[in-house]
């Protein structure tokens, strides 16, 4: 530890004192004053070291009181720190900005609906999810070319059917919830097969979805029969399903049909079975595709189990099976050729010209069912689908020497998405949805939508002991045989473009055994868009 100063001034003086005792005795003084001179110096010293060192003492002293006073303030003001720790611990934090600001939100008066626009569909609904309301449209406006031999046969009808354009479907309405439990659907539409309708009810129904294991629907409605049919028309592969498709689901179901229904659908799995009677619009409306009213409506059945048995992350494998079944043929009257008809028949595919090629013709019948096969695949960007059916009918007050007849038909189709994206399976429809393009159409970014690349081979065969001695038994609907390519492109989830080609043969017997055969092509291009 350092010497105090005055301790160091003291050492110095008898330093000083020592050196003078020291001196020679010639250098000396006398005696008597010399060592008077020591004593004075030695005492001087002594007492300025006492002095000093009591300083020292004293400073020492209040240094260590000023120390132990700071010591003692930082004492308690540890304690007043844990305190105030300890008080803290036991109090929750303060709020943070974020949470500041969802309180304030949440204690702000919610409104009474909300508005949203997703796809181009705009939805009203109310706070608490009991009540919506969406508008929905659809427009396809497709045009065709036929390009047929100049030198058909004279028992051909069909020579020249009619390229040009048509609105295939322009559907306009609503769907929605109400009181949480119960949905609708109503839905106009004022297209047409070859030309416009006036307008009718497309879907005009209302559903119970309360109940877990199913939901109950009733009104107008295209009840599910087959994959082709469950699948919306909004993204079909090609311009139209199908047409042995088409057949079937005309039997006792497909489109403006009253019905009443329940069904379900898992992660996996969907049932459905619907009672079915006549179709709407038969008496409303000019365009001749519609038949004549009845004098005792249709009532039929139709039932349906599909799904995915197996299924990977980004692959799976449909399998179905459908029914329906006439159970009675609506009455046409007693003034009627043929009182109880069941008539199968179906357009080529296309619909711009809304000719029929093969028509069974109006068959007297007792009852008539539809049995179909299912069958589906998708592996990324690819998928296929093929159906098979078989069409029976019991005839009613038969002719000696008719049987009852049956027909079939079936098709393989399948597409490549060649952008990359997957067409989506809808497990509440059991069938596959379009493409949503992963990138939207916009030149300035470069990017160009979905691409799709699409095949189908089809055949329908009409005919019945075509050859048999007895008239009555013969059934000439014709055999239609149809290959086609397509591909697809949907700019964006509201509008798309469909390209077409076909190539069609028919080979068919009129009443008189002369031959209707024909073999043409078709270009077309569908036009959609929707919300």
């Amino acid at each position: 530890m350092p010497l105090h100063p005055a301790i160091k001034t003291g050492v110095s003086l008898l330093a000083v004192a020592a050196v003078a005792s020291a001196l020679p005795a010639a250098a000396k003084p006398k005696v008597s004053q010399a060592e008077t001179l020591r004593a004075q110096i030695a005492a001087e010293a002594k007492a300025l070291i006492d002095l000093q060192k009591q300083q020292y003492e004293q400073d020492s002293a209040q240094k260590q009181a000023q120390i132990d006073a700071l010591q003692a303030q930082v004492r308690d003001l540890a304690s007043q720190l844990k305190t105030m720790q300890d008080r803290q611990a036991a109090t929750p934090p303060p709020p943070t900005v974020q949470q500041v600001a969802q309180a304030v939100t949440a204690a702000q008066p919610k409104p009474a609906t909300t508005t949203t626009i997703k796809s181009g569909t705009t939805t009203i609904a109310s706070s608490d999810g009991d009540f919506s309301i969406a508008f929905k449209g659809i427009f396809q406006m497709d045009s065709a070319s036929y390009s047929q031999d100049k030198t058909l046969d004279p028992a051909v009808t069909a020579r020249d059917l009619n390229s040009g354009t048509n609105f295939r479907r322009a559907r306009l309405g609503i769907t929605g919830k109400l009181f949480h439990d119960f949905d609708y659907m109503i839905l106009t539409d004022f297209g047409g097969a070859g030309a416009e309708d006036v307008g009718r009810f497309h879907e005009a129904w209302i559903q119970y979805s309360g109940f877990k294991s199913a939901k109950l629907r009733v009104g107008e409605f295209a009840p599910s029969v087959g994959l082709a049919d469950a699948g919306s028309a909004n993204a079909s592969p090609f311009l139209e399903r199908a047409s042995s498709a088409e057949v079937a689901r005309g039997m006792a179901g497909g489109d403006t049909r009253m019905a009443v229904a329940a069904f379900n659908a898992s992660d996996r799995f969907l049932w459905s079975v619907a009672v079915t009677g006549n179709t709407v619009s038969t008496l409303n409306t000019q365009a001749t595709s519609f038949t004549a009213a009845n004098f005792d409506e249709q009532l039929g059945v139709t039932a349906r189990l599909a799904g995915t048995p197996f299924r990977g992350k980004d692959w799976l494998v449909h399998m179905g099976v459908n029914y329906s079944d006439v159970i009675n043929p609506g009455d046409a009257g007693a003034s009627a050729s043929v009182r109880y008809p069941v008539q199968l028949r179906d357009r080529p595919e296309l619909r711009v010209d809304g000719t029929r090629l093969i028509d069974t013709g109006a068959i007297n019948t007792q009852s008539a069912t539809e049995t179909g096969v299912e069958l589906g695949w998708q592996d990324g960007p690819l998928f296929a689908q093929a159906e098979a059916f078989d069409y029976d009918i019991k005839r009613k007050d038969p002719a000696a020497g008719a049987t009852n007849p049956s027909f079939s038909g079936w098709y393989v189709e399948g597409g490549w998405s060649l952008t990359g994206e997957a067409r989506k399976y809808n497990t509440q429809t059991a069938a596959f949805d379009g493409v949503t393009p992963a990138h939207n159409f916009d030149p300035k970014a470069g990017t160009w939508g979905a691409w799709e690349l699409v095949a189908r081979y089809s055949t329908l065969d009409l005919n019945y002991h075509e050859n048999a001695t007895t008239a009555a038994d013969r059934v000439r609907g014709g055999r239609q045989d149809i290959a086609a390519l397509g591909l697809g492109w949907q700019l964006n989830p509201a509008v798309r473009f469909v390209f077409q080609g076909q190539d069609v043969r028919i080979v068919r017997m009129n009443s008189a055994g002369g031959l209707m055969d024909q073999r043409y092509h078709t270009f077309a291009v569908r036009s959609q868009f929707g919300f």
